[in-house]
């Protein structure tokens, strides 16, 4: 095995900085939990670690009608924060069913957007909330949608010079859900997730945000299911046309976990629970 250098930068510009000079030499390190598997496995063979561990990004804070969220933070702290369960309870839906109790201790949400599965468990509470992911470098600061983040699985917009500094999520209103189904209850990927967010008037759907996970190459945003919903009166008929239509807009696989065939079954039934869910009906 060939050497490898190690690096625990204390600072962001000093992380960047480090960033710049290895490229696509470098592997960033944070909770390890997809990481060091690829490792093991030479799936991955950088000529350098940067361990984000010491640049202090575990945080969640509230500033200017949005959640602030550091690319360090845990799954486990997700899962006991009070502005996370006050004002984003769809993330810690989430958190809850990502992975082990031990896992979630060391895995960061930004390694989670990072490694870009199309099952991440983050990545669909995230897009219904239409956050914005912030992105540093020794050039400075930009911020993308996270619906334009995913290029492929495992591939993103980031360059290796980048790493993940935060998620800025707006306060929006509406009621939102995450659902999940795996091949058994618990620590387990998903065959098919879905994050589903209605803004409700009376009866009425003003606002609609429908996310697939494990449905696509990249997580999945559902716009002509949600533009089926938007002025409507939400009823049985209409849950049932919109999830329909939502595994419609899906490109679905067979792989290890479930067939193209039993993803699009299951995952019409799952999105139309979430939106029966959060519709009241």
């Amino acid at each position: 095995m060939r050497e490898v250098s190690y690096f625990a930068p204390t600072e962001v510009g000093e992380a960047v900085k480090l960033l710049a000079q290895h490229g696509e030499k470098a592997a960033v390190l944070a909770g390890g939990t997809d990481l060091v598997a690829q490792l093991n496995y030479y799936e991955i063979k950088p000529s350098a670690l940067v361990y984000l561990g010491g640049l202090d990004l575990d945080y969640v804070r509230e500033e200017g009608g949005k959640l602030v969220i550091g690319a360090g933070t845990t799954i486990a702290h997700l899962l006991t924060d009070d502005l996370i369960a006050q004002k984003f309870s769809v993330l810690a839906e989430a958190a809850a069913t990502h992975g082990s109790p031990a896992i979630r201790t060391k895995a960061t949400i930004g390694g989670n957007l990072g490694t870009a599965s199309p099952a991440g468990d983050m990545i669909p509470a995230l897009m219904v909330m239409d956050a914005d992911l912030v992105l540093a470098s020794s050039k400075g600061q930009r911020t993308v949608p996270i619906q334009e983040f995913f290029t492929g699985p495992g591939e993103t917009v980031r360059t290796a010079e980048e790493l993940i500094l935060e998620i800025h999520v707006p306060l929006l209103k509406g009621k939102a859900v995450f659902k999940k189904l795996g091949r058994r209850k618990a620590q387990v990927c998903s065959i098919v997730s879905t994050a589903v967010r209605l803004e409700m008037d009376g009866g009425v759907c003003k606002d609609a945000r429908i996310v697939l996970g494990s449905m696509a190459p990249t997580p999945l945003r559902c716009s002509k299911a949600e533009a089926m919903l938007k002025g409507k009166a939400v009823d049985a008929a209409l849950v049932a046309e919109c999830a329909a239509q939502a595994v419609a807009e899906s490109t679905p696989i067979d792989d290890q976990r479930a067939t193209a065939w039993y993803r699009a079954k299951a995952g019409t039934a799952l999105v139309a629970r979430a939106l029966a869910e959060v519709a009241g009906i």
